[in-house]
Parts: structure tokens; C-alpha cells; sequence
């Protein structure tokens, strides 16, 4: 195992040790797969993985998700995969046969190739370098799309991708200026990727422009404030979503799709909008969102024989006496 020049348990090394420990993120003597794009935070992550490995008995390896979206992509690829050569760890990448015309697309695609990776290889976790500055950047982006607290919670520490493979974020109280410090420490070579400098990804107008304005006029510390707020959403969401999915199970119909209006009413109106988006997301061919949301919740109270538009794929929901009823 290489060591940093310096004294090998740092600070961070540190805290992530305990955060790994206080969150249960990993387990001792797991598989672990770690995707690394040669960028600063994922090669904070699997340098920290690797000084902790001893402590935890993890078998570690290492991803890269080649997008070919730039000229130097198998350039990247290549150094990734001498980084792990260098760290005499198990290297996979996952090539994508065409390039993604979106940042969604792309995330999407690359979600599937490290599930892909660890289900052939039979990894428990995969680990991802998101920090605390990812989190500020998807909270901003989320709001100024008119998400609810579910999209501004979206990065969380760990999830399921499938029953047996989860999703797991560690360096979610670090900040980029933080791995950035301890790459440059470590004399960690960091890959530049291009794409990160080019402004018509509003991601990154939100990272270069958006969070440094905020940081200079408003409060220095804005992405650990911003990552707090998504921090404490996140609980509020996994107990609102707990106390829909129980209401829902009372007033669902157990034989076709309908609510029952008169018990689901009496609820407040935070649950009547998780309800309804749970059972719309049951039916309909798209995720629901604000507005369809809002026709079903605005049946509620409304006079019998009352109906929506259609929603995505025909469907219509219409009330009948203390029911609301959805149909093709």
C-alpha cells in the first residue's frame, strides 16, 4: 500500500474513519468497488479507502466509467487505470458504446455500469467521491427547478441501487477546497477534466459563478450551510415518506386504482400530496410531478362527478361519492 509523503493519518483521514463507524457506511472486511473518474474527489476517496484499508479489512477495487464525450476520455481512462496498478488494486471500467447527450443521461448511464461492475464482481458497496460542495450545487439546482424538499435532499449518505448492492457517499462533510488540500498533500496527480470549465452546464455556472457570489456577498461558509439544510431535509423526507407509504396502504383501493377521499382529506396537507404522488407514480407512465400532483390533491374537497384532464398516457382521475378514481 503507497503512503503519503507526509504523516499518513491526517485529519481527514480522521473524520472519515469516524463518520464510516457513527453512519455504519461500510462494514468491516466488505467488497468494496470505488469509483474513480481521476478527479480530486474521487482520488481523495480511494486514497483514504486504501490508508484505512488495514483498519477495516475491506477488499477494495477500483471503477472508471469511460463517458468518450472528450478527446482525452481513454487518456483518463488509462491513468486511472495505472493508478491502480500503482495501488495493486483490481481495476474495472465500463466503456459506453454511445455518448450521452445530457448530464442526467450520463449519470444515469454511469449508475448502471457500476451496478453492472459490482453485480458480475460481487460487491456489496459502491463508493463515491460527492461532497459536501456536490450537495450545495444540487440543492441550488434542484430549488431553482421548483423541486420539493425531496430534490433538495438528493444526495444522501447511502441508498440502494439494488437489494443487494448499495450506494454509499462518505465525503459528504468535506468540501471540494478540503480534497483538493489533501491531493495536493498526498502530491496526488489530479486529471483536469474540460468539461467542468465549460459554463452551459448549469451545474457548473452554479459552482463557478453562483456559490463563489454567495460565498463573497452573503456567507463564507455557504456550501457547509447548504449542506446542512440538505442534511436536515433528509430526515424530514424519510419521515414524511414513511407516514405516506403507511396512509396510502389505508386508503388505497385494494382492487383497482382509487383513494378514499373522505379518510385522506382529514390529512395534513403534506401527507395528501406524498400519498397521491405515490399512488400516481403506481399508474402513470412518467414520474408524477407539481401539477399532476395538484389536480388529484384539488378532488379532494371537490363537488361528485368532478374530473382532471388527462394526465401523461390518457388517464383521467374523477371523483364518485368519497372515492377518486383514476381511468383510462
Amino acid at each position: 500500500m503507497q503512503t503519503t509523503p507526509k504523516d499518513i493519518w491526517t485529519p481527514l483521514h480522521a473524520q472519515l474513519h469516524r463518520t464510516l463507524k457513527e453512519r455504519q457506511l461500510l462494514e468491516r472486511s466488505q467488497r468494496v468497488l470505488v469509483a474513480v473518474s481521476g478527479g480530486q474527489d474521487s482520488l481523495c476517496l480511494v486514497k483514504l479507502l486504501l490508508d484505512l484499508q488495514a483498519k477495516w479489512g475491506w477488499e477494495l477495487a477500483i471503477a472508471h466509467c469511460n463517458h468518450r464525450w472528450r478527446a482525452d476520455s481513454d487518456a483518463n481512462a488509462d491513468y486511472v487505470r495505472q493508478l491502480a496498478q500503482t495501488w495493486q488494486c483490481p481495476y474495472h471500467q465500463q466503456t459506453a458504446e454511445a455518448v450521452a447527450t445530457s448530464e442526467a443521461a450520463a449519470r444515469d448511464w454511469r449508475y448502471e455500469a457500476l451496478t453492472t461492475i459490482a453485480h458480475q464482481h460481487n460487491y456489496a458497496s459502491i463508493v463515491t467521491g460527492h461532497t459536501a460542495s456536490d450537495r450545495a450545487e444540487t440543492l441550488l439546482y434542484n430549488l431553482v427547478r421548483g423541486s420539493g424538499a425531496d430534490g433538495l435532499q438528493a444526495l444522501v449518505w447511502k441508498r440502494p441501487l439494488t437489494p443487494e448492492i448499495q450506494l454509499v457517499r462518505p465525503l459528504l462533510a468535506l468540501t471540494r477546497t478540503e480534497t483538493g488540500q489533501f491531493c495536493q498533500d498526498a502530491q496526488l496527480q489530479v486529471w483536469d477534466d474540460t468539461t467542468n470549465h465549460d459554463l452551459t452546464y448549469a451545474r457548473n455556472r452554479i459552482r463557478q459563478e453562483l456559490l463563489p457570489y454567495l460565498q463573497t456577498h452573503f456567507n463564507p461558509q455557504t456550501e457547509y450551510a447548504l449542506s446542512q439544510t440538505a442534511e436536515l431535509l433528509q430526515a424530514d423526507v424519510e419521515y414524511l415518506e414513511t407516514q405516506a407509504t403507511e396512509l396510502l396502504q389505508q386508503v388505497q383501493h385494494p382492487d383497482r386504482p382509487g383513494l378514499d377521499r373522505s379518510l385522506l382529506k382529514e390529512s395534513p396537507l403534506a401527507l395528501q400530496r406524498r400519498v397521491v404522488r405515490q399512488f400516481l407514480q403506481q399508474t402513470l407512465p412518467c414520474a408524477p410531478n407539481f401539477d399532476h400532483i395538484e389536480k388529484v390533491v384539488g378532488l379532494m374537497t371537490a363537488p361528485n362527478r368532478s374530473q382532471t384532464d388527462p394526465f401523461p398516457g390518457g388517464a383521467i382521475a374523477y371523483i364518485e361519492s368519497s372515492w377518486i378514481w383514476l381511468t383510462y
